[in-house]
């Protein structure tokens, strides 16, 4: 960030302990994006956006306040800083427990994500040729009304400077990818996507993501998966045993395990917005989340995973902790502040959008770690069931209790051998039960690491760039379609 070096900026910290802050941090980010959507055709949207600017936070008295600005100057910096000072002492009026950040956090490092294409560098030309190329494929198929391929781009490069002394340089890149089809015929529609649904799959990798998911040798399948869900036999109505795809399973996860280990959410300060956890602190290191089967962990270093980073927005280092172990529940997602209220460390998880934003406790990659089966052996495994793959909808209440999820595609499992295609499948069922449900997980070769990069949490909203590694996995005694009336 050589523009950012020719400004001093521990002006901004110095200002804000000589107003009488006990702490202070400092981020800038440069944050810059590609988009490319072709629909039918035709480029739809071509969108490049670059945005620059940086923030300050300030404790006085055990109470934040943050001020930001999109103008680096050291005029700006004082006032900024100085903003934050003020906002803080204003917050003392209202706060709750005082703020305790634990021990001080003091690093000089940097961190760049390793890339085999830088994802500017190819031309935009070829960009777009791939995405007519996919979409010709799709429109190639009867019943397809539209076809949509995209790729995203995104660079992001940090500063962090503390009074606690870090100083930290960061780079990441992210590449995504997708492919989305919709059938149509007498009145009703379905779709498929590729590699996964809600626009794209995403990860910090370069261009050689999208190299590797071949877009146009995926896009007559993607099409003509949709266009064959059109006759498709309907979901049933029952309860059975389900085999859910890696990608499926990584939303799953997502929904009723990342969000309700966040910490700030146990403890309240998100309870407005996004709601409360179940987890509350008394089943720490107790509570059954799920069977022996099941053992998810936290990892920021797990490489491409679109929750991966050198060092969180408070500037505590990438790690990997344990989340649920044999199906017990062993760890949150931390700050600095929620893990010295437990007498602990923060895990490094606080995250913000932009530099315009405050940091919050987001998702790094919340995986679910590979078990040993083949996906054919636990098919052939499997007597009566089905399997379900890539999300259509989801439902979940504010504690991440109950839930409902559909999925894009299913097929029935009869005798061991996958069946006829089922069109609008559901499942629901309660959290916890439903990990208990899990008695198969298949292995590392099935494992992927599905980037989520629309996560939504805080109040003014911010979109997080999440990851969930999983593989598929089997859970008996599922209600799929609608429940029966007792």
């Amino acid at each position: 960030m050589e523009r950012t070096q020719k400004v001093d900026l521990r002006r901004a910290l110095d200002t804000a302990q000589a107003r009488g802050a006990a702490y202070a941090d400092l981020r800038v980010v440069r944050l810059r994006t590609e988009t490319i959507v072709v629909r039918n055709g035709k480029v739809e949207s071509l969108a490049s956006r670059e945005s620059h600017g940086f923030g300050v936070r300030a404790l006085v008295k055990g109470a934040w306040g943050f001020a930001a600005s999109s103008h680096l100057e050291p005029r700006e910096l004082d006032r900024v800083a100085a903003q934050a000072v003020s906002l803080a002492r204003a917050s003392v009026r209202v706060r709750g427990q005082a703020v305790e950040l634990g021990e001080p956090v003091s690093l000089r490092a940097s961190y760049r994500t390793p890339v085999q294409i830088n994802p500017f560098s190819v031309p935009l030309g070829d960009k777009v040729s791939l995405l007519l190329s996919a979409c010709a494929e799709m429109q190639a198929v009867p019943s397809i009304r539209a076809a949509e391929a995209s790729v995203e781009m995104v660079q992001m490069e940090k500063t962090f400077l503390s009074t606690d002394g870090s100083s930290i340089e960061q780079t990441i890149i992210e590449t995504g990818c997708g492919l989305e089809a919709t059938a149509v015929s007498e009145g009703e529609m379905q779709r498929r996507s590729y590699p996964n649904s809600v626009g794209r799959h995403q990860t910090t990798e370069g261009w050689e993501f999208v190299l590797r998911w071949d877009l146009s040798g995926n896009a007559r399948r993607v099409a003509e998966e949709a266009a064959a869900l059109l006759k498709a036999k309907p979901c049933p109505s029952e309860v059975t045993t389900i085999i859910l795809d890696g990608s499926q399973l990584a939303l799953q996860v997502h929904e009723s395990c990342g969000h309700p280990i966040e910490l700030d959410r146990v403890l309240g300060t998100e309870a407005d917005y996004a709601g409360t956890s179940f987890l509350t602190p008394d089943k720490l290191g107790a509570f059954r989340y799920g069977s022996e089967k099941v053992n998810i962990t936290a990892d920021a270093t797990v490489p491409g995973g679109l929750g991966t980073f050198g060092y969180d927005d408070e500037g505590v280092p990438a790690q990997k902790v344990p989340i649920v172990r044999d199906g017990i529940f062993v760890g949150y997602l931390t700050s600095r502040e929620t893990a010295a209220r437990l007498g602990q460390r923060s895990n490094g998880a606080m995250r913000a959008e932009s530099w315009a934003h405050l940091p919050l406790i987001r998702m790094t990659n919340i995986n679910l770690e590979p078990g040993e089966w083949t996906l054919d052996d636990l098919i052939a495994d499997t007597n009566h069931g089905l399997y379900l793959e890539t999300n259509r909808s989801w439902s979940i209440d504010d504690r991440r209790l109950n839930f409902q999820f559909g999925t894009e595609y299913a097929r029935e499992i009869k005798k061991g051998k996958l069946g006829d295609l089922v069109k609008n499948a559901t499942y629901t069922g309660m959290t916890p039960q439903f990990w208990a449900s899990c008695d198969a997980i298949c292995n590392r070769g099935h494992w992927i690491v599905w980037g989520t990069p629309n996560c939504g949490k805080g109040q003014p909203s911010q979109a997080a760039h999440v990851g969930h590694g999983a593989s598929p996995a089997r859970f008996r005694n599922v209600q799929v379609g609608l429940m029966k009336p007792s």
